[in-house]
């Protein structure tokens, strides 16, 4: 039988309510919520690994990177075959893809949690982490990369996107095309991709001050002037379209190029990229030629791609690769 390490960090999952504090709070362990899913049993034999009880929302780089370090070492030990952590959904699409481009193993890395809280009559923890177990345990995702489970989908972590706010089903491939799906405690296969180029050790230290700036109508370069004085490492610059923006937009990113700041460039579109297309101020052709970096991810991926490649030492032509998911010249 397949042997799994279960990873747990807090999150919804772990939740019941709390009448004095007024909302759910993160209370049960590992312990606790694997006693609710009954199916893994038949699956797998699980390891529980009680990393916190953190809401998704709290994390920081810092914390990321001693997960993918605790990631590591768990799917190194050759009586492991797979990996689950388990999770907060608020960020699970920034932080799956991290360990997308951190965890160096072909066997199957999954992110999962829950959407409804322990105490819910549709608590859905469960049936996501039998499902969860059952891809870690699978041979048909080897070489993947990390991939999200919820609501009976397999996302490769490189598209996941949090769709819905609420919804059971929140979890949708950014390219619409899903790896695959449990049915039945089946793993389905139907697309495979090729896990990207990871980052060749786990940076020791985290950048934190790399922001992201989403572009709206109406909006000139006031705010990314305002992060000035700051000297962060990276901006990340959500356009609108296919990579556009008002001209001073571009030049107070300019300024901060300037200054030392590594500036990356995508859209706010929920699908597409950017593309050097426009040559108006503002427009694309004219970020390409100051010397912002094209990225094919979406604005919060694309701030993960580029703090992780800062924090690994990357140089540009490194960030370049990375941003746009291509192995590293």
């Amino acid at each position: 039988m397949s042997r799994v390490a279960i990873v747990f960090t807090g999150g919804t999952i772990s939740m019941q309510p709390d009448a004095a504090a007024g909302g759910n709070r993160p209370v049960l362990d590992g312990a606790a919520i694997l006693t609710r899913a009954q199916g893994v049993a038949r699956i797998a034999e699980v390891e529980a690994v009680d990393w916190g009880l953190v809401p998704a929302s709290h994390l920081r780089f810092e914390q990321i990177l001693d997960l993918a370090r605790v990631i590591q070492a768990q799917i190194e030990r050759p009586d492991i075959d797979g990996v689950v952590l388990v999770q907060g959904t608020d960020t699970i699409e920034e932080t799956a893809f991290a360990f997308h481009l951190l965890v160096r193993s072909d066997k199957p890395v999954v992110v999962t949690g829950a959407m409804r809280d322990a105490a819910s009559t549709e608590y859905d923890g469960p049936r996501n982490i039998v499902d969860a177990v059952g891809c870690a345990a699978s041979a048909n995702l080897r070489g993947c990369g990390v991939v999200v489970v919820l609501g009976g989908a397999v996302i490769g972590a490189d598209q996941a996107v949090k769709a819905h706010s609420i919804a059971l089903d929140a979890f949708r491939a950014r390219d619409g095309l899903s790896l695959g799906d449990v049915r039945d405690g089946v793993v389905n296969v139907s697309q495979r991709r090729d896990r990207r180029a990871p980052l060749d050790s786990i940076p020791a230290e985290a950048v934190e001050d790399v922001y992201l700036v989403t572009v709206v109508t109406g909006m000139d370069g006031a705010l990314i002037r305002g992060l000035k004085p700051l000297r962060p490492r990276g901006l990340v610059v959500a356009a609108t379209g296919s990579g556009n923006t008002h001209p001073d937009v571009l030049a107070a990113a300019r300024e901060m190029m300037a200054a030392g700041t590594t500036v990356c460039l995508t859209t706010r579109c929920p699908g597409g990229t950017v593309e050097p297309i426009y040559a108006f101020q503002g427009g694309g052709v004219t970020w390409k030629q100051a010397g912002a970096l094209m990225s094919t991810h979406d604005g919060p991926k694309s701030r993960v791609a580029l703090s992780l490649g800062l924090a690994g030492g990357l140089d540009r032509d490194g960030l370049a690769a990375l941003l746009c998911g291509e192995a590293r010249p």
